[in-house]
């Protein structure tokens, strides 16, 4: 592989990780997360309860090995755990996917401890939780997938959340 095709791999993991965020989020943690008896329940009942109650915050994010955040830690780990066959293959995709999840577990966690930080720079994650519809803005880091699927819809520039 030519050195422009390594590097071409690295917006394309980008890509990917930002599809695999709004497809996991929209058909996994709520198709399969609202199923009560599901072991995706967690994200649903526990962590869509606690945010909408709590206007964006999710205290479980203080206590890093409660259940909730315990479970996405195990779940990252093992999507990171799948991919690795890839890393023999297309050493910078890989590399560039465990940065994507390790990003993506920050811009999540302050997104539900620093309200005001979410409102501002992740305001599509902030209106997934607060606004109207919970089964929109599926994205969390870049609201990219959210736009190509016509899934992202702006509360708070209407002034329907504040």
């Amino acid at each position: 592989m030519s050195v422009t095709a390594h590097l071409l791999t690295i917006p394309t993991a980008f890509i990917y990780s930002n599809f695999m965020e709004w497809f996991s989020h929209k058909y996994i943690l709520h198709g399969l997360g609202k199923k009560k008896k599901s072991f995706w329940a967690f994200h649903w009942h526990d962590h869509h309860k606690l945010v909408r109650k709590r206007h964006g915050v999710d205290p479980s994010y203080n206590t890093p090995n409660s259940g909730p955040v315990l479970k996405e830690k195990i779940v990252l780990f093992v999507l990171l755990l799948a991919h690795l066959p890839l890393f023999s293959m297309i050493p910078l995709f890989y590399l560039t996917l465990v940065y994507c999840t390790w990003n993506y577990y920050n811009v999540h966690k302050k997104s539900h401890t620093d309200v005001k930080w979410a409102k501002k720079h992740v305001p599509w994650h902030y209106e997934h939780h607060m606004g109207r519809d919970q089964d929109k803005n599926w994205c969390i880091t870049k609201d990219w997938c959210d736009r190509i699927f016509k899934t992202r819809v702006k509360y708070l520039n209407k002034g329907e959340i504040k």
